[in-house]
């Protein structure tokens, strides 16, 4: 009786699954940083990576520049990398005129330099690199509007002040207010969201006596709606600050976001509350719920004890391709230290998360799939004695003929574009917008992404000119 009962469970939960509508990935890049894709996993686990410290890219040494870092933005413009990051204020975070944000530029993201801007005095001399100042300019965050129809001198958008105006720059140089009406928002960051078809503002807000974040929208730049706090599911409330929620440039229907994390803790030394900082990752598929499949943290403060005081470990707004193989973040260390600097780090490309399995090896079963491409792209890793297979299933789960695991010829080696191969080829276009499932056999290795491209299209690609 009990056997038959597990059997007719099998049976519904079996029908169920096929019933549900299949996911249509199209042509499009998916990382592997959530479970989105994944029907059920067997000896494979979803694994956190971590971005390795490249060294200093700048450093604080002009005394208009203050001497603490923070608020950093890099966006990738055509062939220029353009960095925005806080400069001179107050003690005390004060939001009065005394503010000034600072500018500085690249070739590659790697090597930045300082113009001399002439816009604004500083001590009687405009020979320094302020972009802009006080509340019109504080910890202005740019981002490029590619809203259809934008006016050429709104291209770039930003906004800045507490509460915040909303900023234009028709070259991300020279800025001015779109109205003189304070918006009705807290300091945050914006973004235009094509899918969605309106603005995104990532604003300051309190959950439970917390630090957090809420979301707001606008049709126009200007009408916003009310923030609503982030939903991060079952997760501890914990104190996360500056949500760096970026559309990820090769995946944008996935976002991405690096807040700073504080925990509080009684400092021995002086008997006051104090907080410690690191950096965790957030991954959403709609831009408001935002999952935590790890509590470890993404970045950590490392083995520079200034980087154990508050207020660092603060990670720019900016995901930015590099190199051929590799994407750089930025994140400040000792930001209230001697001397304030900022560091690259690099990962693999789309390498923020894997699929990864054992030496004893695994699988992973996929949800019910449609797509448009005709290959299937694989950016993976494995050992000298690890492999990757993929088999190719009905909806009910059976082998198709010609894509059994056997058939597959097993991937052995590490790149960000390998192509599957099977005994009879890899063109799937026998197979465009059938519902299918993937059975992803791995050994030893990581499965970082994957997508189904078009036989002519280069798998590297499909990153806007700004890098966001």
């Amino acid at each position: 009786m009990f056997a038959s009962v597990i059997c007719l469970l099998g049976i519904l939960l079996s029908a169920t699954a096929i019933a549900a509508p299949p996911i249509d990935v199209g042509t499009r890049l998916e990382l592997m940083v959530d479970d989105h894709l994944v029907e059920s996993l067997d000896g494979l686990t979803l694994k956190l990576h971590h971005p390795c410290r490249t060294g200093t890219v700048l450093t604080l040494d002009s005394p208009w520049e203050g001497d603490y870092l923070g608020h950093v933005s890099v966006l990738r413009d055509g062939d220029l990398y353009r960095m925005y990051y806080r400069g001179y204020h107050k003690p005390g975070f004060s939001w009065d005129d005394d503010i000034y944000t600072c500018y500085a530029e690249s070739c590659d993201g790697i090597h930045w330099n300082k113009p001399s801007l002439a816009l604004v005095e500083w001590e009687g001399s405009k020979a320094n690199n302020i972009v802009t100042h006080g509340q019109k300019g504080a910890y202005l965050t740019p981002f490029i509007d590619r809203r259809p129809g934008v006016p050429a001198a709104e291209r770039y958008k930003s906004l800045a002040g507490n509460p915040a105006y909303a900023m234009v720059s028709g070259d991300g140089i020279h800025w001015r207010a779109l109205s003189e009406k304070r918006l009705p928002l807290p300091f945050g960051i914006a973004l235009w969201d094509p899918r969605r078809k309106e603005y995104m503002a990532y604003v300051r807000a309190k959950n439970q006596g917390a630090r957090s974040i809420a979301l707001s929208t606008s049709p126009d730049f200007l009408s916003w709606s009310k923030p609503r706090l982030l939903d991060f599911g079952n997760r501890p409330v914990e104190h996360l600050y500056w949500n760096t929620a970026i559309p990820y440039f090769r995946a944008p229907h996935i976002y991405l976001g690096f807040p700073m994390r504080l925990i509080e803790y009684e400092d021995p030394a002086t008997g006051k509350t104090t907080d410690r900082t690191d950096c965790v990752l957030l991954v959403s598929r709609d831009g408001y719920h935002f999952g935590r499949h790890w509590t470890e943290a993404f970045v950590r403060p490392g083995l520079d004890p200034h980087n154990w005081q508050p207020h660092t470990n603060m990670m720019s707004y900016a995901i930015v391709p590099s190199g051929e193989n590799e994407i750089s973040l930025y994140l400040t260390n000792r930001a209230g230290g001697s001397p304030p600097h900022l560091q690259r780090l690099v990962l693999r490309t789309d390498g923020f998360a894997s699929l990864n399995a054992p030496y004893e090896g695994g699988e992973c079963l996929t949800k019910l799939l449609v797509f448009s491409g005709d290959r299937l792209v694989l950016n993976a890793s494995t050992s000298a004695a690890g492999e990757v297979r993929v088999e190719i299933l009905s909806p009910q789960g059976k082998p198709l003929e010609g894509y059994r695991l056997e058939d597959c010829r097993p991937f052995v080696g590490d790149t960000i574009s390998h192509v599957v191969q099977w005994k009879r080829g890899d063109d799937l276009s026998d197979l465009a917008g059938m519902p299918v499932r993937l059975r992803i056999v791995m050994r030893d290795a990581d499965l970082y992404s994957f997508r189904f491209n078009r036989e002519k299209a280069d798998s590297a690609s499909g990153e806007p000119p700004d890098g966001k």
